[in-house]
């Protein structure tokens, strides 16, 4: 039986589709239950809706009290029995109630080799223009687990990516989007097969893909 995930997306969700395509292709073996979302006008609504997985707006803005919003939140989650959340562009924290209901099983995508150039802030452009102007000759991504801490959770898999002369943060940005797309499903499949546990901070791959 399939992995059954929730994503969470704020924007276009290129990182969504990439995800779609390899499950289409027969690579990534999940199903994906539910879209999420803060922003209406989001473009992964209508990537969702286009592959008949249900969508669900939710912002803390709803909702009387951040409380509230985490029990809904949290509801949602339950009524589609998620069993991993993706962030996949999602430009919000989750509450920390749902952090640790999910503890180990809410991932994320960062567009930088944590735990350099990570925290509060720091994520698209930012990350980017943050490595160029360091003068870093490699960047990459890190999918890692989410925890309470802004880019602290530990790491699944990293891909360098490097730097070229040359480089503005819009090469850098289509670079390092290309390794996203490449690696996320990799780490993804890899927890739907049972291939990584978690020891501590430490992620233990069981073997590899």
């Amino acid at each position: 039986m399939s992995m059954r995930c929730t994503v969470f997306a704020s924007g276009g969700g290129s990182n969504f589709q990439a995800l779609l395509d390899k499950r289409a292709s027969g690579d990534l073996h999940v199903d994906f239950v539910l879209l999420a979302g803060n922003n209406s006008g989001a473009k992964a609504f209508g990537r969702a809706r286009d592959n008949g997985i249900n969508t669900l707006h939710i912002a803390p803005s709803h909702f009387n009290d951040e409380a509230a919003y985490a029990k809904r939140l949290g509801d949602a989650l339950t009524e589609v029995n998620t069993e991993l959340v993706i962030l996949a562009g999602y430009m919000r924290k989750l509450p920390p109630s749902i952090v640790r209901e999910y503890r180990n099983k809410i991932i994320n995508i960062h567009p930088g080799l944590l735990p350099a150039f990570g925290g509060k802030g720091m994520y698209g452009m930012n990350v980017h223009r943050a490595v160029l102007d360091y003068g870093a000759k490699l960047s990459g991504v890190t999918v890692h687990f989410v925890d309470e801490e802004y880019d602290h959770g530990p790491v699944i898999l990293q891909k360098a990516v490097p730097v070229l002369d040359g480089d503005d943060e819009n090469t850098l940005a289509a670079r390092v989007l290309e390794a996203e797309h490449d690696s996320y499903w990799r780490a993804i499949e890899a927890l739907a097969s049972g291939k990584i546990r978690v020891d501590g901070r430490k992620v233990v791959w069981t073997s590899q893909t």
